[in-house]
C-alpha cells in the first residue's frame, strides 16, 4: 500500500516540483498540496494523509503552529519538516510541535523518500546536517532560557502575533479568526505586555527572530 502524502509549501514552484518528483515514486502517493499552514490544517483534516511534508516558514499560519494543530487533531498523521532553515530554534520548535523529522530543502529526492518512509514507520528522521544541531547544548539552552514563544504566549496569541507581524490590520485579523476587533486588541495588548515590547515593529522583529514568520 502506498504512503499517502500531503505537501505544504507557500512556493508554487517548490510544491509542483516536489509533487512531480514524488508522483514518480512507486511507494508514494501525493494526495494533495497546500499553499499555507492554515490550508494544510484543513486539508489534513479532509484527506487524512499518512505523512505531511511541511515547510516551516509559511505566511498566515507558520509550519510550527500548523504541525501542532494537525498532530492534536489527528495524531496518526506524521509530520516531516522540509525547510531551508538549519537554525536550531526552527528545528527545536518543529520537533516540540510534534514533527517526526526535519530535512533541508537541498536534500536529494532519494533522501526525502527515505525520510517519508521512516516517519511513516513512526520513527524519527533527521538529515545528517540537522543531527549535529540536536545536541544537549541546545536542549539545555532551550530549557534554561525558558523564553521560547511556546512558553510565553498562548496558541491564539502566537497566531495573532504572526498575522500582526505580516502587516495585517486588527480588523483583518478579527475577520480571519472570526472574532471581534476588541478581542484582537486585547490579544495584542497581552502579547506586548508578556514580551515587554511596545510597537508592531518590535513585535515583527521578535516574530522573525523566533521563526514565527519570515520576511
Amino acid at each position: 500500500m502506498k504512503i499517502r502524502v500531503l505537501l505544504a509549501d507557500d512556493h508554487k514552484l517548490m510544491r509542483d516540483g516536489l509533487s512531480s518528483l514524488l508522483q514518480k515514486e512507486p511507494r508514494v502517493e501525493v494526495v494533495g498540496v497546500a499553499e499555507s499552514g492554515r490550508s494544510a490544517v484543513q486539508l489534513a483534516k479532509e484527506l487524512q494523509p499518512d505523512v505531511m511534508v511541511m515547510d516551516v516558514a509559511m505566511p498566515d499560519l507558520n509550519g510550527v503552529e500548523a504541525a501542532r494543530r494537525i498532530r492534536m487533531e489527528n495524531p496518526n498523521v506524521r509530520v516531516l519538516a522540509l525547510s531551508m532553515h538549519d537554525d536550531k530554534r526552527f528545528v527545536a520548535r518543529m520537533l516540540q510541535a510534534g514533527a517526526s523529522g526535519y530535512l533541508l530543502k537541498d536534500c536529494a529526492c532519494g533522501e526525502l523518500v527515505r525520510a517519508i518512509e521512516t516517519v511513516h514507520r513512526k520513527q524519527v528522521y533527521l538529515s545528517e546536517s540537522i543531527t549535529t544541531l540536536v545536541t544537549d547544548e541546545y536542549k539545555r539552552q532551550l530549557t534554561t532560557t525558558g523564553a521560547s514563544p511556546e512558553v510565553i504566549l498562548s496558541p491564539k496569541e502566537r497566531e495573532v502575533l504572526q498575522l500582526l507581524s505580516e502587516g495585517k490590520s486588527t480588523k483583518q485579523i478579527a475577520a480571519k479568526l472570526h472574532v471581534s476587533v476588541k478581542t484582537i486588541e486585547t490579544h495584542r495588548t497581552q502579547i506586548m505586555e508578556k514580551l515587554d515590547l511596545h510597537s508592531v515593529a518590535e513585535l515583527t522583529k521578535y516574530a522573525v527572530r523566533e521563526g514565527i514568520t519570515s520576511l
